[in-house]
């Protein structure tokens, strides 16, 4: 799937999160969400990312919007990781890739393809205003400092 781009309807999804819930897009509407995608829990770039996100999600929370991480690992791994670095915010569980796939973020290209072939997503956020539309694409996140890059733009 393409990725989509500002002004596009956000694609469905649905899938369980850190805390067994299932999750879907339409239980944010009305509200901000932050759809960030990461390639693996507790590697260096994703746990920088992921703590930048915890550390600043008060402020996230006060200009209406819900931060919600999404990789291919399980959500065991996620439980994992989430505890370790106390992260504040759920992750979604997306082993079968469909979010990933539906948000053009794992496949595309020749790097894309190697780490679609490993179970890897590209480093992409969405920011997805009440209606459900993307307001916003972040292709390129700072990891230590994604929280300010996502601030400036809600």
């Amino acid at each position: 799937m393409p990725r989509p781009k500002p002004g596009d309807q956000a694609p469905d999804f649905s899938g369980l999160t850190t805390d067994g819930a299932r999750v879907s897009l339409k239980d944010f509407r009305g509200k901000k969400l932050v759809l960030y995608f990461y390639p693996k829990d507790d590697t260096p770039g994703c746990t920088a990312q992921a703590c930048s996100l915890r550390d600043h999600n008060s402020g996230i929370k006060a200009k209406g919007a819900a931060i919600l991480g999404v990789s291919a690992q399980d959500v065991d791994s996620h439980r994992k990781f989430t505890a370790k670095h106390k992260l504040n915010f759920p992750l979604l569980a997306d082993t079968n890739r469909s979010v990933a796939r539906a948000y053009g973020t794992i496949g595309g290209g020749i790097g894309g393809a190697l780490r679609g072939m490993l179970g890897l997503a590209e480093r992409v956020t969405f920011i997805i205003d009440e209606k459900g539309r993307i307001s916003h694409v972040i292709d390129s996140p700072d990891t230590a400092n994604h929280a300010e890059q996502v601030l400036k733009l809600l």
